[in-house]
């Protein structure tokens, strides 16, 4: 992979973990993670590609359609889990 298609897959995997961002809102720590988690899906999904020799929507040597899939589903479950809030018990102090 080149240079160029590596920067390119950060900035559009940016780009896809910020437009999220804009709509389901939150902090600068969600921010960050959905940079994060779309990152780490759409390298994913490149990487399934490449080794299922799948194309589908794809510029140069990365394999966009797969690897914004993998964003995505990334993205979903990781806001979905990140909803979980946990609660401590308080235990009898004698």
């Amino acid at each position: 992979m080149t240079l160029p298609a590596l920067l390119f897959g950060i900035v559009l995997s940016s780009a896809y973990g910020t437009a999220f961002h804009f709509w389901k809102g939150g902090s600068v720590k969600k921010l960050l993670l959905y940079i994060l988690l779309s990152w780490l899906g759409f390298w994913c999904g490149q990487l399934l590609a490449a080794k299922l020799d799948w194309t589908f929507a794809s510029v140069g040597p990365i394999n966009t359609g797969l690897a914004t899939l993998g964003s995505a589903i990334f993205l979903f479950v990781g806001e979905w889990l990140s909803r979980v809030e946990v609660t401590r018990k308080e235990t009898a102090r004698k």
